[in-house]
C-alpha cells in the first residue's frame, strides 16, 4: 500500500465548553506535499442500491448497505493517484465526520496484531464506507468498529465524529483493536498524530467504546507496561525523540493558547488529551490554534526571538502542506436544519479566512466543486486562489503581515454577521427550500469573499513590486 508521511492536527471541543454552545470538531488535513489539490463536493442520497466503495492505495472493497444518507466530502482531485481522501463533512442527518489524524502505534503491539495493509480499510476510503450511513455521533464509532472487526485496518488512524450533543474521538491502533472516547461536556482535547486517550474506564460505556477483547488481548501479550491503571497511549503508542520533535510540541502549543496559564514542556510525552479551560472557548481560538506555528514563543519559524536552531526545532501546526483545515460546528441555538456548518480553509489557514458552509447547502458553489490539478491564472478555483494568497503573504512577511491581519480579522466579521443573518431564515421552510435558500446564500458569500481576497492580493503585489531590490536613484532626469 502505498504510504506517505501523513500529519494532522486535531482540536476538539464539548458543548458546555463554547460561548455558544455548540460541538466543534477541527482537524488540519496536512499532505505529503505542499500541493495535493483538493475540491468540496456533495454525494446524493441514493436508495435500494447495495453498493461496493474502493480503495485506490490498496485492495481494499467494502460493501455498502442498499441506503445511504448524502453527505459532503473534500476528495483529491488527482485521487486515482493519491486516492479519494474526502476527509471531512456532514450527512444529511446532521452528524460531521472528519477522518483521520494518523497516529502510529508501537512495534510491540503490532507485532502481535499487525495492520492489514494489503485489503485492510484505510484513510482513502473510510469517509466514503462510514458517513453515509449514521445517525449520530456514537453510531459513527459503533458503525466503523464493526467494518474495523470485518475488514481489518490498514493503518492508524484517529477519527472524529459530532453531532449537537457529542464530540467522539476513535483511535484506531493495531490491524483489529481500537478505543473511542466521548469529550466531556465541559472540556477541550488537542492531538497531533500520537496516540492520544490516556486512561480508560471500562465501567463507564457511556464515555468509552472499544474493540472486542481488547482487555484479553493486552493481557494475553503482556503489553501494559504500567503496575496500575489502563493508559491507552501508554499501551499503544509511541514515545521518542521523533514525537518530541514533531508531535508533542503542537498538543503543548494547543493547551497554551487556550489554558495559558498551565505550563507544560513541549517536549513532554504525558501532555494531557483532556482538559478544562476557565473560560469559553470561541471559534476563533480554535482557528488560532489550527492556523499557529508558535507564536510568541522562540519556536516560531517567522519570528524573531528565537535562534534559527530553536524555529526550527519544532514541526508547526499551519504548513504549506495543509490542504484543508476545517471546524466542523454544530450550533443549537439555530434552526436545525441550519445548524451544521464547516468553517473550512483550503488555503494556509496561517494567512487564508475559514468558510463558512452549511452541512444542508446540497449545491456547491463552482470555485471549489472543480479544482484544475494545476494553477490557472484566472483564479477561478478557490482552492488556487487561497494557496497563491498564501504564498504573496509569506514571500514578504514582515511587509504583507498586517494587510493580512486586517483581512482576516474583517472576514471574520463579516462571515459571522452571515452566518447569523441567513441561518434563522430557514425557520418553517420545507428542506427542499432550505437547500435551494441555503446554496444560493452560499454562492454570494463565497463570490463577495472572492472579490475581497482577489482586491487583497491585487494591492500585495502592487506593494511587493515597490519592494524590488532591483532599484537605483541617481538623478531623475537620468
Amino acid at each position: 500500500m502505498k504510504k506517505n508521511l501523513s500529519a494532522c492536527t486535531t482540536v476538539l471541543v464539548g458543548r458546555n465548553a463554547t460561548i455558544d454552545g455548540s460541538t466543534m470538531a477541527a482537524r488540519n488535513d496536512d499532505t505529503f506535499g505542499p500541493l495535493t489539490p483538493q475540491r468540496f463536493v456533495t454525494y446524493p442520497a441514493y436508495h435500494n442500491h447495495p453498493n461496493q466503495v474502493k480503495a485506490y492505495l490498496n485492495k481494499c472493497v467494502i460493501d455498502r448497505p442498499a441506503d445511504g444518507y448524502r453527505y459532503q466530502g473534500t476528495p483529491n482531485v488527482d485521487y486515482r493517484t493519491e486516492g479519494v481522501f474526502d476527509e471531512s463533512g456532514f450527512n444529511e442527518k446532521n452528524v460531521g465526520m472528519s477522518a483521520t489524524e494518523s497516529v502510529y502505534a508501537n512495534e510491540r503491539v503490532l507485532a502481535c496484531d499487525p495492520l492489514n495493509t494489503e485489503t485492510g480499510i484505510n484513510e482513502d476510503l473510510v469517509v466514503a464506507a462510514t458517513l453515509p450511513f449514521i445517525d449520530s455521533a456514537r453510531d459513527g464509532v459503533a458503525y466503523l468498529g464493526k467494518l474495523v472487526a470485518k475488514y481489518g485496518s490498514a493503518e492508524g488512524n484517529g477519527i472524529i465524529f459530532s453531532d449537537k450533543k457529542d464530540v467522539w474521538y476513535m483511535e484506531i491502533v493495531t490491524g483489529h483493536h481500537w478505543v473511542a472516547q466521548r469529550i466531556p461536556d465541559d472540556s477541550y482535547a488537542v492531538t497531533g498524530n500520537r496516540v492520544a486517550i490516556q486512561q480508560v474506564d471500562f465501567n463507564d460505556p457511556d464515555n468509552f467504546m472499544w474493540s472486542d477483547g481488547i482487555q484479553e488481548f493486552v493481557e494475553k501479550n503482556h503489553l501494559n507496561p504500567d503496575k496500575y491503571g489502563w493508559d491507552f497511549r501508554h499501551i499503544f503508542g509511541t514515545a521518542d525523540i521523533f514525537d518530541q520533535h514533531y508531535n508533542t510540541p503542537r498538543q503543548w502549543y494547543g493547551h497554551k493558547v487556550l489554558n495559558p496559564s498551565v505550563d507544560f514542556d513541549p517536549l513532554d510525552f504525558d501532555i494531557p488529551f483532556i482538559m478544562q479551560t476557565n473560560h469559553r472557548i470561541t471559534l476563533e481560538d480554535v482557528q488560532k490554534i489550527l492556523s499557529s506555528h508558535y507564536q510568541g514563543t522562540p519556536y516560531d519559524p517567522l519570528g524573531h526571538e528565537g535562534t534559527e536552531k530553536q524555529k526550527q526545532l519544532f514541526r508547526p501546526i499551519s504548513l504549506n502542506r495543509t490542504q484543508n483545515s476545517h471546524i466542523l460546528q454544530v450550533r443549537n441555538d439555530l434552526p436545525e436544519a441550519a445548524s451544521t456548518i464547516m468553517w473550512m480553509s483550503f488555503g494556509v489557514p496561517t494567512f487564508t479566512p475559514y468558510i463558512p458552509f452549511f452541512g444542508n447547502a446540497e449545491d456547491i458553489d463552482v470555485s471549489y466543486r472543480e479544482t484544475p490539478e494545476k494553477l490557472n491564472m484566472d483564479l477561478k478555483s478557490a482552492y488556487w486562489m487561497y494557496r497563491t494568497l498564501s504564498m504573496l503573504v509569506e514571500s514578504h512577511h514582515a511587509e504583507f503581515s498586517k494587510e493580512d491581519l486586517d483581512y482576516l480579522k474583517d472576514s471574520r466579521e463579516y462571515l459571522y454577521r452571515w452566518v447569523n443573518e441567513i441561518a434563522p431564515q430557514v425557520k418553517g421552510m420545507e428542506p427542499s427550500e432550505v437547500s435551494d435558500f441555503l446554496s444560493s446564500k452560499t454562492h454570494e458569500m463565497v463570490a463577495e469573499m472572492a472579490k475581497r481576497t482577489k482586491n487583497l492580493m491585487a494591492e500585495l503585489v502592487m506593494h511587493g513590486l515597490e519592494l524590488s531590490k532591483l532599484t537605483f536613484k541617481i538623478d531623475k532626469n537620468l
